[in-house]
């Protein structure tokens, strides 16, 4: 990994203990990502919302082509940090190898919901979390409202098939940028809440993040439906959103 602070390089933890703030993270490929509008407006409502500060826009992604410099493919985090002792937010670019998820998740379910879920802080608990269920064999968290209501995973969005629409929790959550982009292309609604005990009741689900999509093959004990035709045609409609230039 390499990381920037405002453009200079730095080989310090760029989420050193004491900081708040708030990241987006993304897939560049060819020095372009999806959605990239998208990632810039969650920057720019969290820095109001958290510092009351405006966000240049035109600097950030100037300070992401600095970091990539010759790189064309990466994982690349924008933090907006402010630091222990500090009035001032900073600007942090990391830029890591490309990635990807595309094998059959199994999810572990805790009761756990972010707060202010809206936001994609430097730090919560979901972490923690995560690491559990790592440790117990499975993939990822489930985060749920410990009454058995679904809201996302630890490190991505949920999204359950019924016959005719991708089904999102209606639950205190982030509203990742893989999720607002599929909303463009696919039928979806978030009528109601999605518990647990009526996973049964779906054709299937995947999880998604910047990294892509992946199948959903077990929740706790549960195994889940693999509709091969229905998750095809997520990760196609996916496929064909346009790339935005940095």
């Amino acid at each position: 990994m390499r990381a920037e602070v405002e453009g200079r390089p730095v080989a310090a933890d760029p989420v050193p203990d004491g900081a708040t703030g708030h990241f987006t993270a993304m897939q560049v490929r060819g020095r372009a990502v999806r959605g990239l509008e998208l990632h810039l407006r969650r920057l720019r409502s969290a820095n109001d919302e958290l510092f009351g500060v405006a966000l240049d826009e035109d600097r950030v992604r100037a300070l992401v082509r600095h970091a990539l410099g010759d790189t064309g493919d990466a994982s690349v985090r924008v933090y907006v940090r402010r630091l222990r002792g500090s009035t001032d937010p900073e600007t942090v670019v990391t830029v890591r190898p490309p990635g990807g998820i595309d094998s059959p998740q199994r999810l572990r379910a805790v009761d756990y919901v972010r707060p202010t879920a809206h936001l994609k802080h430097l730090t919560t608990e979901q972490g923690r979390y995560r690491e559990i269920a790592r440790k117990a064999g499975f993939d990822d968290a489930l985060l749920t409202d410990g009454l058995d209501a679904i809201a996302e995973a630890a490190i991505a969005n949920i999204g359950f098939l019924d016959g005719v629409a991708v089904v999102w929790p209606n639950a205190p959550i982030l509203r990742g940028i893989t999720m607002q982009l599929l909303e463009t292309v696919l039928p979806h609604t978030t009528s109601g809440a999605v518990r647990l005990r009526e996973i049964s009741s779906f054709d299937g689900a995947f999880v998604c993040n910047a990294r892509g999509i992946a199948l959903v093959s077990a929740i706790d004990t549960a195994p889940l439906p693999d509709p091969p035709v229905r998750i095809d045609e997520v990760r196609r409609a996916y496929a064909a959103i346009a790339w935005d230039p940095i």
